[in-house]
């Protein structure tokens, strides 16, 4: 029934909980459970309490592998099933390779010192298991103690580790929110050159249509001139004005339009190096405030172990004196008692040696054997002292030998968490690349822009020349007819006047057309000049930053002095308790009494 039961779980993704207890379960449960564990990731929780699964050791090891290639499993309950000390390190194999079990209740087995043993060494490389109940096993009270301490000690970890995590939670938002301003901004005075690349595009229309109307003007009064040659005097010098202005209007385009692309690339290259030095910055800051905890985290996990372990040491130490003071108070008062006993029995055995000397003999031989007794005793403890010792020299050598592959471990996580800045920033980079590449595209595309609107240009400025020429040909012409047009001059002049305010018409027009490029200048300067505030605006936001950040590397300077200074403090404790051990040591009776063996 439990093989079947527990087959049809093996694809369910419902169930959370699972409650066997006391089902007798054999083998083939066994089993059944292993495989249920490898193949289920939706069950939380397993209670499995008396069901005697110690016993049948193939059936449990089956288990044990299952549970090592769990990782959904997080509670489980083996209370009252019989496992001894081999099905102990069969649970501390799979818990070396689980790593979502944080609760695990082993009460009223038969584990013993070497399940013990081997469940306290399986907690140095499983760092999710929170709780671990090994009461009624007869495991010594030290390793209860050892295995309460690596409890207590995964527990601050996965606290760490969960405000680390809010930490770089909190950063990478920051970061981002500075990203976002920082495009928005790139946005916005990217949509200000577009609107100055727009009102120049408009002026140059603007130009363009203007050159289009004057050489209109232009080819009616060659029509007048052909129809009414006295104009041609008047005309002339009103040619040479509007020729004048048409120059001095394309000197002053190409002038405002070189100046307008060359402030647009000094802001753009402005902005992209501020924008470069920023990146620059943060990542620097990343990386240092990152390394900064990972060295706060390992050293203050140092400096609490070693407490711990100096601790530990002193009362061991504390009570080994007090063994030794009470063995020798004991000695003492024996000695004293003994001495008391023989002044005594010679004061009273003085007046009667003669008739008490054979129970005087058999007082002394039966104090004789009391003292050898006493010091054979003496002896034991003594050994027993020294294998005490010598089995806390071994703990310390194991500890020292934890600490040193702890260590290992974490200079392994530091190289991996390195590697993975290093990929990030690589990231970064081809994405800055990829942006740069696109603004100098839509840098080349202006640029392209601009040459066919200078081309344009060129060609008002060669269609003016050969109007100019034209208008040489005409003169000639004009020299020509001059015999002709002094006949005429008195009955023309009423046309002339016409001419004259046609004339008027058109400069106020052209007048109109100067008052809005001033318009269009003072727009253009008014835009230079917020650009200034801005990039004002972002220079001070940056030595806003800068300031940040220099407090927050004095800060880590602070920490990182004071955890000098701790680890000095504790390089002289550690001397100094080594000092006064060997000085004990070397002064105690049992340093003497070793010295005459």
């Amino acid at each position: 029934g439990a093989k079947l039961l527990l087959h049809g779980l093996c694809s369910n993704t419902t169930v959370k909980s699972l409650d066997l207890k006391g089902n007798n379960l054999r083998t083939v449960g066994a089993e059944a459970l292993g495989k249920l564990l490898r193949q289920n990731k939706s069950i939380r929780s397993l209670i499995l309490e008396w069901n005697s699964l110690g016993v049948w050791e193939e059936g449990f090891s089956f288990f044990c592998q299952g549970l090592g290639a769990n990782n959904s499993l997080q509670r489980l309950d083996l209370r009252n099933n019989q496992i001894n000390h081999q099905g102990a390190g069969e649970l501390a194999m799979a818990l070396k390779q689980n790593s979502s079990l944080q609760e695990l209740d082993l009460r009223w087995n038969n584990i013993g010192l070497l399940g013990g043993r081997a469940l306290l060494n399986c907690l140095h490389s499983n760092k999710t298991l929170k709780r671990l109940e090994l009461a009624g096993n007869n495991v010594p009270s030290d390793i209860l103690k050892a295995v309460e301490q690596a409890m207590d000690h995964n527990q601050e970890r996965q606290t760490i580790l969960r405000e680390t995590q809010n930490r770089t939670y909190i950063l990478s938002k920051e970061v981002l929110s500075l990203k976002d301003e920082k495009t928005r901004q790139f946005f916005y005075l990217m949509d200000t050159i577009d609107k100055q690349r727009e009102e120049i595009a408009r002026s140059g229309r603007m130009s363009a249509t203007q050159v289009s109307q004057l050489q209109e003007a232009l080819d009616e009064q060659h029509s007048i001139m052909n129809s009414l040659k006295a104009k041609l005097q008047m005309t002339e010098a009103a040619l040479a004005l509007s020729e004048q202005k048409v120059h001095n209007l394309g000197e002053l385009l190409n002038a405002t339009k070189q100046e307008q692309s060359s402030t647009a690339e000094r802001h753009f290259m402005e902005l992209q190096q501020q924008k470069q030095e920023g990146v620059d910055r943060e990542n620097k800051l990343l990386r240092d405030l990152s390394a900064a905890s990972d060295k706060n985290l390992l050293l203050r996990n140092q400096v609490d172990e070693l407490e711990k372990k100096c601790k530990v040491q002193q009362d061991q130490l504390f009570q080994v004196k007090q063994d030794l003071t009470n063995t020798t108070a004991e000695l003492k008062l024996r000695a004293m008692q003994a001495e008391e006993r023989l002044e005594a029995e010679k004061r009273r055995f003085k007046q009667s040696l003669e008739d008490m000397e054979s129970l005087r003999l058999k007082e002394v031989d039966h104090m004789t054997q009391h003292m050898e007794t006493s010091e054979r005793s003496m002896q034991d403890r003594i050994q027993r002292l020294e294998a005490i010792r010598i089995a806390l020299e071994e703990e310390l050598s194991q500890v020292k030998a934890a600490a040193l592959t702890e260590r290992g471990q974490a200079e392994e996580e530091l190289i991996k968490v390195r590697n993975q800045a290093r990929l990030e920033e690589q990231q970064r980079l081809e994405h800055l690349e990829e942006k740069l590449r696109l603004m100098t595209e839509s840098r080349d595309e202006a640029q392209h822009c601009c040459l066919k609107q200078k081309q344009m240009v060129a060609e008002a400025q060669a269609k003016a020349s050969q109007l100019s020429l034209h208008a040489d040909g005409l003169r000639r012409r004009l020299e020509e007819l001059q015999q002709d047009l002094n006949s005429k001059e008195e009955e023309k002049v009423t046309e002339v006047n016409k001419v004259k305010v046609e004339l008027q018409e058109q400069i106020g027009h052209l007048q109109a057309e100067r008052t809005a490029q001033e318009g269009l200048r003072e727009k253009i300067a008014a835009l230079e000049r917020q650009l200034k505030a801005q990039s004002s605006n972002h220079r001070e936001a940056l030595l806003d930053k800068e300031g940040e950040i220099s407090l927050l590397l004095e800060k880590l300077r602070m920490k990182e002095a004071d955890i000098s200074r701790m680890r000095e403090e504790e390089a002289q404790r550690a001397s100094f308790l080594q000092n006064a051990i060997m000085a004990y040591v070397q002064g105690s009776p049992l340093g003497t009494h070793s010295s005459r063996r």
